[in-house]
């Protein structure tokens, strides 16, 4: 099946005077099930609609936008996998350089707020046309938010696209009702009762059923927010909204919410009913190209591509709760499944594609080890408003069972073309902890780890974590001892990648100290190293706005100061020699001077003459050994890992697939090509992409010394030779997201 049309030469070659629907897109065309538009577009097209892409448009004059014409019954915009400001901006809001989902890996293809942008440009020139948004951006962005570029409250994005519908979450089955109904000649305003959208409505052109709920301030259906000029002025009426929006994100629990925006109420349908796993393997068995458009090849290619070509999307959807997440407001906490039918018949598409050399770079999606429903309570009453299924501990009602992806793994290794199958999503290690059968944990760490596994234990101060929603590091701590000792066994050199974030809200100095301490004493190197980035959709973003946590309405510390977040960020990075004063000021201020020093636990050397150092060395050598030996007797410890790649300020693919994850795209299509967005996510999860493109095998790592016993054989420093082998071997098994995004 050839690509969509993208011009009208393409559509006359295909015998089209007119379009159906317009897709227009920030991200390059790129015809592969990573990507949102790829699957709307093929959905639309299954469904018997003509189709065509305009791929990150000039929006600086209108020539671009009228490439294909006016459309019989709509235009469909999305900002791509990442939220466009996400994609442009790095944490501490610096433009970037580069744009993974451009050709060429360039920045400059699209516009900051896209969405926006987009519509109203079409809005201007097909004035008459429906106008339908979706993907991360708009999904995010439904309710009036907190926008952390601005640092204000921004009116949902629906009011400033002056879209007419908003399709939020995977819009596959919303975007084909709304098709079939523009086709029957329904008018565009009238469409309110579709699932999974939202619209604007003036009091009287509200549904009876909603406008008797306005007068009542509620009712048993539907749920009041506080209106936009409120949560703009007032940050504990924001928090009350946020924890209304959060708690009725399930089809089937979820209220219909309003909110008042000026003399219009927005209004959220609840979400979509998840998709059966028929009908995920429909979606993901029809005819993707699963390539970038050929225009782009003399311009470089998109090099977001080479992190999702050669996984599988094995399901979506994510109970972890994490609360720098966004995916309860995309996916949503019930996971949807493909067959493993499916999943092997793309494995073997996938053989079968130039380039492909043996090995599956990643099956999953947002976690990769939750492959089912997480309790048969969900499927009848949805999931619990005020109860996560891991945090602050497991649900007794939580079904933990890794046998069925067990199997799918064991099917798509027995495959003859195949060499490897990898797992890059990340595992969500508290679930695998409460697995009392260990088999899925030994073939994890035997057939599908690439040297280094990927978790995100994110902190190690529980106070921190609480506030993440990520269990304590007691249990983080047992799970690394596990992994190292099913390591040992299975007589393999293999290595933790844990992920960190500094300036969470809840993290104060001291906390941050405490984590440089255990880096320390683990002997934790991070080369990768992300800052809390408040996307919005986020419980963690509404703590950053209001320093409060709307689930209980209690004060968090917020880092705010920029000062206080690059000490943050530099205690995680000490070693580093451009952190250095950094590092002395923090532990001044956090009155910790005893980390300043020559004795084991000293993060820094203080400065002084080359004399005093020398003298000071030795004295702190002989100590440190003695102090090493009386610490580490009849201790097991994990090997220390070798030095990781080095990446730049952040990774933006997992700031998306954290928080926007980029799971979805299109008009709220999934997506994994962001890797996180941790987007987003997410918005989040396919192999972490650095700034400047490359697979980033190693977020954090390991020294090796001289603590890691091996059968009563001390293993000394790894060989030059050795460390190179291992790299390699590492860099072979490449692959995220995307978004966006996530253990």
């Amino acid at each position: 099946m050839a690509f969509l049309p993208i011009s009208f030469e393409d559509m006359n070659q295909r015998g089209w005077e007119q379009l159906d629907f317009l897709y227009v897109s920030g991200d390059a065309y790129v015809d592969h099930p990573s990507f949102g538009h790829a699957i709307i577009t093929r959905v639309l097209e299954n469904e018997g609609f003509k189709v065509g892409i305009i791929a990150q448009p000039n929006w600086k004059n209108s020539e671009d936008f009228k490439r294909l014409g006016r459309p019989k019954y709509g235009v469909l915009i999305s900002s791509g996998v990442i939220d466009s400001m996400v994609n442009h901006y790095t944490a501490s809001k610096k433009r970037r350089s580069d744009d993974l989902y451009s050709p060429g890996g360039k920045a400059g293809y699209r516009p900051d707020r896209a969405v926006i942008v987009y519509a109203n440009k079409i809005k201007e020139i097909f004035k008459d046309t429906p106008v339908i948004i979706g993907g991360i951006e708009a999904s995010l962005r439904r309710f009036a938010h907190y926008d952390y570029w601005e640092d204000k409250v921004r009116r949902s994005i629906l009011v400033d696209s002056k879209a007419d519908i908003l399709s939020y979450g995977m819009g596959e089955k919303p975007i084909l009702e709304i098709a079939r109904l523009l086709k029957k000649d329904v008018p565009i305003a009238s469409i309110k009762n579709t699932r999974g959208c939202c619209y604007l409505a003036g009091y009287d052109e509200l549904p009876a059923e909603i406008r008797n709920a306005v007068d009542s301030n509620g009712s048993k259906t539907v749920s009041i927010l506080p209106d936009y000029e409120q949560v703009a002025g007032d940050k504990r009426a924001y928090a009350g909204a946020f924890k209304i929006q959060y708690n009725e994100q399930d089809a089937v629990s979820g209220k219909i919410l309003v909110q008042k925006h000026g003399d219009r109420y927005l209004v959220q349908n609840p979400p979509t009913l998840p998709m059966s796993v028929s009908e995920m393997d429909k979606v993901y068995a029809l005819p993707y190209e699963r390539n970038p458009h050929p225009v782009y090849e003399k311009m470089g290619g998109i090099p977001a591509i080479t992190e999702v070509e050669f996984s599988i999307t094995s399901h979506r959807g994510c109970y972890g709760g994490c609360s720098f997440c966004a995916l309860n407001f995309h996916q949503g906490r019930a996971i949807q499944k493909r067959s493993q039918a499916s999943i092997i018949n793309e494995a073997k598409k996938l053989t079968w594609t130039e380039g492909f050399k043996g090995y599956i770079h990643d099956v999953g999606g947002p976690t990769a080890n939750f492959r089912s429903v997480a309790c048969e309570k969900q499927v009848k009453h949805g999931v619990c408003k005020d109860r996560q299924c891991l945090h602050p501990s497991p649900c007794k009602n939580l079904i933990v069972d890794h046998s069925e992806y067990l199997d799918l793994l064991r099917r798509l290794r027995a495959l003859p073309e195949v060499k490897k199958v990898f797992i890059r999503s990340g595992i969500r290690y508290d679930y695998l902890m409460l697995d009392k059968n260990d088999d899925f944990f030994t073939e994890l760490c035997e057939h599908h780890v690439s040297g280094q596994l990927k978790v995100a234990p994110e902190h190690v101060v529980d106070r921190v974590l609480e506030k993440m929603g990520k269990p304590d590091r007691k249990l983080y701590d047992r799970f690394a001892k596990k992994f190292y000792d099913i390591n040992r066994k299975i007589n393999k050199e293999q290595y933790l990648v844990p992920y960190l974030i500094s300036s969470h809200p809840g993290s104060d100095l001291n906390a941050a100290v405490e984590l440089a301490e255990y880096l320390k004493e683990h002997g934790i190197m991070p080369e990768q190293v992300q800052d809390f980035y408040p996307t919005p959709g986020t419980l963690s973003t509404c703590m950053f706005h209001t320093g409060l946590d709307p689930r209980n309405m209690k004060k968090v510390y917020v880092p705010r100061n920029p000062r206080e977040k690059a000490m943050q960020r530099a205690l995680l990075q000490y070693r580093k020699k451009e952190n250095y004063q950094l590092v002395t000021e923090a532990l001044k201020e956090a009155h910790r001077e005893e980390l300043i020093g020559f004795g084991p636990a000293c993060l820094i050397k203080p400065l002084k003459g080359k004399r005093q150092e020398e003298s000071g060395r030795k004295a702190g050598g002989r100590n440190g050994e003695a102090a090493k030996h009386k610490k580490t007797a009849g201790r097991s410890e994990a090997p220390k890992q070798k030095r990781g790649t080095k990446n730049e300020e952040d990774g933006y693919t997992r700031a998306a697939d954290k928080t926007g994850n980029s799971y979805g795209s299109g008009s709220g299509s999934n997506s994994r090509a962001s890797s996180g967005n941790r987007t987003a996510d997410r918005n989040g999860t396919p192999a972490y992409i650095s700034a400047k493109g490359r697979k980033q095998e190693n977020g954090s790592s390991h020294i090796k010394g001289k603590k890691y016993e091996d059968g009563g054989r001390t293993a000394g420093r790894v060989s030059e030779a050795k460390s190179r082998k291992a790299k390699g071997k590492s860099q072979v098994s490449g692959s995220q997201r995307a978004a966006g995004k996530r253990p």
